[in-house]
């Protein structure tokens, strides 16, 4: 795994760069600052050997990806590395709700307001583990929220998208766990019920969330180099691995606009 491939391919958005190639995140209720030389004993703890994904066969699904099409085959050489990390799904459900028409920088202080972290702050520097002093809230504690109380975090439209995804989900009328499982056009449908949430949002949802390794989201980013590099081709046409070629396809646009 390579660990600034992995975080900065926007997946997620709690982890920053502190320093060259030093990244401080906080993953459910714990907070690290790490190199890639950490990752090899950071790994051997379970918590975090899921959270990087370090039991999937990368290799076989590059080698699969890369019969598929000369321009996969590049992509996925220049991406290789990049982990697909076991988020948490309501985590990364309400972060790319937020992601919405937005920039990273602005994402990550939308996020950061919303786990009560102040700006003035220092980052964490300690290179160690430890207990999160900001862990993400929990849609239960936003369901009873109003518009007006997120006016702080200067998310603007998102505001309503967001508690409406809380209330859904905390009153069952999205499960997502059940949507780990679910077909896939059955589990897009069920987070599309929130409102604000079209296909990109859900399909970032079940890819990043829930680690459905098919989905496949789409932006305008991806639309145009799929038009470019693989014209007449259906990401279904990827396979089972189609969210692992999205990466691997997102990060080569971003290298050779």
């Amino acid at each position: 795994m390579n660990l600034r491939k992995t975080l900065l391919c926007g997946q997620c958005f709690r982890w920053k760069e502190i320093a060259p190639d030093v990244f401080c995140g906080t993953v459910g209720g714990r907070s690290v600052t790490l190199t890639q030389q950490d990752i090899p004993p950071l790994t051997k703890n379970p918590f975090w050997r899921q959270y990087f994904d370090m039991d999937t066969d990368y290799q076989t699904f590059n080698q699969t990806l890369a019969n598929l099409h000369p321009n996969l085959r590049e992509a996925a050489v220049c991406g290789a590395g990049i982990h697909i990390l076991r988020q948490d799904p309501w985590e990364a459900l309400c972060s790319f709700i937020l992601s919405q028409n937005n920039n990273i920088p602005r994402i990550q202080g939308i996020i950061s307001r919303l786990c009560g972290e102040d700006d003035t702050m220092p980052p964490c520097t300690k290179l160690q583990e430890g207990p999160a002093a900001h862990p993400f809230p929990r849609p239960e504690a936003l369901a009873g929220l109003s518009v007006d109380a997120l006016a702080p975090l200067r998310c603007g439209f998102r505001a309503r998208y967001v508690l409406d995804a809380a209330r859904k989900v905390t009153d069952g009328t999205v499960n997502l766990e059940e949507l780990r499982t679910a077909p896939l056009a059955e589990a897009r449908a069920s987070l599309m019920q929130i409102v604000g949430v079209g296909p990109k949002v859900a399909d970032c949802t079940l890819l990043y969330g829930l680690h459905r390794m098919e989905a496949f989201p789409m932006d305008v980013w991806m639309k145009r180099a799929m038009k470019q590099w693989f014209p007449g081709v259906n990401p279904a046409d990827f396979g089972p691995a189609a969210g692992l070629a999205q990466q691997y396809i997102f990060d080569y646009a971003r290298r050779h606009p």
